[in-house]
């Protein structure tokens, strides 16, 4: 059973693995922040924990929780090449684990409910991307119960500061988290929500899956035991993590919208303004010594989150449906979502790539590229991809179309209604055109022992 509990034994676990790094340095929240936790994410190094954030004395800052294949395996407790696996465990209702109430919880301990005291501001909110229309709470986990069937719920939606209580909060028209507020705006009603910030990395996976029941469920089956929860101060939300950070609770107002954006998204573009839903904040709460968490938006943690971890189970059942031979699948980060990767054993024939890869489109609407290769390719190493698709694609023969195919409406390729071009990429070894020798390949050394 895994000892991860909270945010602070996560970050235990990283120190211990070499995955952390503690700036001591002050940083700013305006870009500073934000440019060095990419640079983290994109050069393979370790989070960033900013013991030193500039204007906020007594916080501190850290990015990057699940933002590499090793960090996400950490997090779930299980090795690199379990986590489609352990993901798929998960997300099977047969495994969920209900949360267990408890009335205590250590950011209920700094609490300000006083409407005239709350100042969301004094927060070290970020100012990300130098596009980026305001400070942006990314990180931030929504908690929800529908108002009539009381189901909860945990997700992700950009909240843009707009006043000492208020934030503009983007609701994407398929969320869980809409059709509550929608319920309650019919009958005239505030929505009560909890944003629960800096959490233990199963809760952060949780919330950016699709689920029918409540996502601390799924944190729960990551865990093997109960997540624990507790009931808001101001608000009539019960799930709301006991072990966070920090804890802002308020009401999505009914009929009141205002524009809030741009923000990088998923796709690596900043996304427009949008007239979006009021969230007025009634109460903030957090622990000592507290770490405000977030993640930089459009960059590996926002795709793993979003488009990784939580379709590649889906992915892997599609396409293990269309072969047998199916070894491992793979989304990988720096393609935002669009291109996914199949792993065959050696293949059956030469129609099984092709077959494959029309099962992996079928699997979700965002992935508009599949490339198929073999056991010998290292499917997370982007060099060995690279190298497999400019030495066994001869683009003439190896490469197939699915003109007019329904797409994401924010893919940068297709139109505004998602319509545009799939493309599967035959990369397999041996296609019967001439003789090939063997991959050259060198074991791996301990430098250390010729370096010192």
């Amino acid at each position: 059973m895994s000892t991860i509990h909270d945010l602070r034994s996560y970050l235990d676990l990283l120190e211990r693995h070499n995955q952390l790094v503690r700036i001591r340095k002050p940083v700013s929240i305006i870009h500073e922040a934000a440019d060095v936790g990419a640079t983290c994410e994109r050069t393979g190094g370790p989070a960033p924990l900013f013991e030193h954030v500039a204007g906020y004395p007594g916080w501190r800052l850290f990015s990057s929780a699940v933002a590499n294949q090793e960090r996400v395996a950490l997090a779930l407790g299980c090795n690199k090449d379990r986590v489609t696996a352990t993901m798929a465990r998960a997300l099977d209702p047969a495994n969920a684990i209900r949360p267990v109430q408890v009335r205590d919880a250590a950011w209920k301990k700094n609490l300000i409910a006083d409407l005239d005291k709350i100042d969301v501001n004094a927060l070290p909110i970020p100012k990300h991307a130098v596009g980026d229309g305001g400070r942006f709470i990314t990180g931030g986990v929504i908690v929800s119960k529908h108002p009539e069937t009381g189901i909860g719920n945990l997700g992700y939606n950009r909240m843009e500061i707009l006043g000492p209580r208020t934030f503009g909060m983007n609701i994407n028209q398929w969320r869980d988290v809409q059709r509550a507020h929608a319920a309650a705006e019919a009958q005239g009603r505030p929505l009560g929500i909890a944003v629960a910030i800096g959490l233990d990395p199963a809760l952060m996976i949780a919330a950016g899956c699709k689920y029918d029941g409540d996502e601390t469920q799924i944190a729960g089956a990551i865990r093997g035991r109960p997540v624990e929860v507790t009931r808001g101060v101001t608000v009539d939300v019960d799930t709301i993590p006991a072990h966070a950070e920090l804890v802002l609770e308020g009401h999505v107002l009914p009929g009141v919208r205002r524009v809030e954006g741009p923000l990088a998204e998923f796709h690596g573009y900043y996304g427009e303004p949008w007239e979006s839903p009021v969230f007025e904040v009634t109460a903030v709460g957090w622990r000592d010594d507290p770490i405000f968490q977030t993640i930089v938006p459009g960059w590996n943690e926002h795709i793993y989150i979003g488009n990784v971890l939580p379709r590649e189970p889906l992915l892997m059942r599609f396409a293990s449906h269309a072969s047998k031979n199916v070894q491992a699948v793979h989304i990988p980060p720096y393609t935002n979502g669009f291109l996914v990767v199949v792993q065959l054993g050696k293949k059956a024939n030469t129609g099984e790539p092709r077959n494959v890869a029309l099962a992996a489109f079928a699997a979700h609407p965002n992935f508009r590229v599949c490339v198929v290769v073999e056991g010998d390719v290292n499917i997370y190493d982007p060099s060995d991809l690279l190298w497999a698709l400019t030495t066994r694609v001869d683009w003439g023969q190896d490469v197939f179309t699915v003109p007019r195919a329904q797409g994401h409406e924010m893919d940068p390729a297709n139109d505004s209604k998602g319509i545009g071009t799939k493309i599967g990429i035959d990369a397999t070894f041996d296609k019967g055109r001439r003789p090939y020798g063997q991959r050259v390949s060198y074991p791996m050394v301990e430098l250390a022992k010729y370096l010192s």
